[in-house]
């Protein structure tokens, strides 16, 4: 079967060869892509523009789904899990005038069924993006990747293969050609070189600020400049030493009247710390923040001094909440993913795990047409698919940043009224003092809001502070404060277009209005949804267990079709894999048998499935939770078509009334396009 559209990788002039997939950005989701990748056999390349990884912390939560996607990746998780600090030292959110001061609240936000495992074979993680990309790094090296400096010249004829080319900054992008032609430039001994990598796909993972984004007109859409903030990573072995004594957590939001940041604690037995502070530009510069000046903020914020704040990088940012108005142009040969392709505030944790996800749904979509097993279309379902989702996302994560504001609106001290006062300085009335006399305005003003949250004011005595602390207890009572987790749009996000087939009764529902709530996940086997946990033994002699997500291989482009051991499931099964075969698309049958009903076992598939090898009986393991075929609310005479990324892409609720074969063909050209 031919490539459909796709220049063969050949050479036509030393260097010069057609690279299957180039990515551009070496952040977690371009580096999990290129490891989903070459684990599914497609060669690829990663250029990034700095010379060096960041050790900047920035995002830290790995939710759920992310953690799954991971589990697929050797060892990965257990290298996380063993890293990570135990879920005790971050499980809850601190709210407090100073670290050694009052405390206002706190929410615990880990549930006991959280460490349980029964909606999800593995727990959320806390794990700073750095450490993370070090282990991706660790991943790729194992997978035969180099990591080259600028050292590529002109006239070299080094291969681009399996490389991350460091230093390197996409400058140009010409897809006027059966391929994509990216210019590449870098410095090299003081020179800058310019090169140019063909490829057939190019995924641009580049942050929010994508540079591919940018070269190929691609939009941003949604809300921008939501709040600019300075970021200051620093250690302090002291400070850590002292929280994990008096009050262990993973974010601290701090209030006082000297000043009032958020603190996130990456690690409090490395004493490694992060402090997000709201930053007025132009009335404050970002040479305001120098380290001194950052020491003596964390120390008022701290409520003591510590002698061994070690302050190491200071960095301006803006939160914006927005999602490009596409995903892929230039005839399917140009993606965007991650933050290149979406931009949340953090409240949430959405960012990075929203990214990582992106790249498991784009990479068996991508083999499956470099390998010449579907059509290039079949990408124009990763937009379809992952944008809704994006949206989705960034309205959950706004509406979180508007739900962390309430707590310092309880105490008086809005948000909205601090930006408001300050478009009014740089563009109102104030825009015409001095940039010196704005500035002193904008400080007085801003010491005038922080007087509310003094003693004198918060405390029980005082009508306005007891009224201001009841709210504030409601607040976190009720769990209208910042939540960490969300399990029902973690795990029960669902696509309701792409490479899905939709049921002919199936009613779309009401859009989900995110609420900054936490809800739990309803398992469901409804198309396009993630494929329900359920721990099982695949060789029914062992005790061993696996997660139903398990069965899905991580290694190879293969959909797997769960079925129960009944008659007319199995003839279905061998339909299928008779179409399996000649779309040259690799197909599992998993024989799923009740603990209570194993009659057969030994060979039962064997014999119904005969000459078809490619199938496995799995036992469900006896639990107080319901059976596999009532938990997908189902019959045992169902069966249900799962895709190589765990996400349902068909199902048949209590069997076919029509020919299997007829029916199997339509669900593959469905998913995948014509044939």
């Amino acid at each position: 079967m031919q490539s459909r559209g796709f220049s063969k990788a050949e050479v036509f002039n030393g260097r010069d060869a057609v690279l299957p997939v180039l990515i551009i950005g070496a952040g977690p989701v371009g580096l999990v892509l290129s490891i989903l990748l070459t684990k599914l056999g497609i060669n690829c390349t990663v250029l990034e523009r700095n010379k060096a990884f960041s050790k900047h912390p920035q995002a830290h939560f790995i939710n759920n789904r992310s953690m799954e996607i991971f589990r697929k990746i050797d060892g990965l998780v257990e290298e996380i899990q063993r890293s990570q600090p135990p879920v005790d030292l971050w499980r809850k959110f601190i709210y407090c005038t100073s670290l050694s001061g009052s405390i206002l609240g706190s929410v615990d936000h880990i549930q006991p069924q959280d460490l349980e495992h029964v909606v999800s074979p593995v727990s959320v993680a806390h794990f700073s993006q750095y450490k993370l990309t070090m282990l991706l790094l660790k991943q790729l090296e194992n997978l035969g990747f180099q990591i080259c400096a600028s050292e590529i010249s002109e006239g070299s004829e080094q291969s681009c293969d399996k490389k991350i080319m460091m230093g390197h900054e996409c400058v140009s992008i010409d897809a006027s050609n059966d391929f994509v032609t990216i210019t590449a430039s870098s410095i090299n001994n003081g020179k800058r070189v310019e090169q140019n990598i063909h490829c057939n796909i190019l995924i641009g993972t580049d942050g929010a600020g994508s540079t591919v984004r940018k070269l190929v007109g691609i939009d941003m859409k949604g809300e921008e400049d939501l709040q600019k903030l300075v970021s200051v990573h620093f250690f302090s072995k002291g400070l850590g030493q002292f929280l994990l004594k008096e009050n262990p957590g993973m974010l601290f939001f701090i209030f006082n009247t000297e000043a009032i940041g958020v603190l996130v604690a990456h690690d409090l037995r490395e004493g490694e710390f992060v402090l997000q502070i709201p930053f007025y530009p132009p009335q404050q510069t970002i040479e305001d923040f120098s380290r001194k000046a950052c020491k003596k903020l964390i120390n008022k914020l701290v409520g003591r001094e510590f002698g061994d704040v070690d302050v190491i990088d200071i960095k301006p940012w803006v939160m914006h909440a927005e999602v490009a108005e596409r995903f892929i142009c230039c005839g399917n040969r140009i993606l965007l993913a991650g933050d290149a392709a979406h931009r949340f505030p953090p409240a949430g944790g959405f960012g990075m795990n929203t990214g990582i996800q992106d790249a498991h749904n784009l990479a068996w979509k991508i083999a499956s047409v470099i390998k010449g097993t579907a059509p290039s279309s079949l990408l124009n379902t990763y937009e379809m698919e992952r944008r809704p989702i994006s949206v989705f996302n960034t309205r959950l994560s706004l509406e979180n940043y508007r739900t962390a504001m309430s707590v310092p609106a309880a105490l008086g001290l809005s948000p909205t009224v601090a930006n408001t006062v300050h478009r009014f300085i740089v563009n109102g009335i104030g825009s015409i003092l001095p940039s010196g006399l704005q500035k002193v305005a904008l400080d007085g003003i801003f010491a005038m809001g922080r007087a509310q949250l003094s003693e004198s004011i918060l405390n029980e005595s005082n009508p306005l502070g007891s009224s201001r602390l009841a709210k504030l207890r409601d607040i976190f009572e009720e769990g209208k404060s910042l939540q960490l987790q969300f399990p029902a749009e973690d795990l029960g996000f669902r696509y309701l277009q792409g490479a899905i087939m939709l049921e002919s009764n199936d009613v779309e529902s009401p859009e989900q209005v995110p609420t900054g709530r936490r809800r739990d996940y309803i398992p469901s086997a409804q198309p396009g949804s993630r494929l329900p946990h359920m721990f099982v033994r695949v060789n029914p002699l062992s005790e061993e267990t696996v997660s139903t997500l398990d069965l899905v291989s991580g290694d190879k482009v293969e959909f797997i079709l769960i079925i129960a051991p009944v008659k007319e499931s199995y003839h279905l099964a061998r339909e299928a894999f008779k179409v399996a075969e000649e779309r040259q698309v690799s197909l599992k049958v998993c024989v799923f048998w009740s603990t209570d009903s194993v009659e057969g076992l030994d060979k039962g598939s064997k014999a119904a499935l005969s000459p078809w090898k490619n199938y496995v009986d799995v036992v469900e393991v006896q639990s107080t939770t319901s059976n596999w075929w009532d938990m997908c609310n189902m019959t045992n005479r169902g069966a249900i078509l799962v895709r190589p990324d765990e996400h349902i892409a068909w199902r048949t609720i209590s069997g076919l009334a029509g020919d299997p074969r007829v029916e199997m063909h339509r669900v593959f050209s469905a998913i995948l396009g014509a044939h």
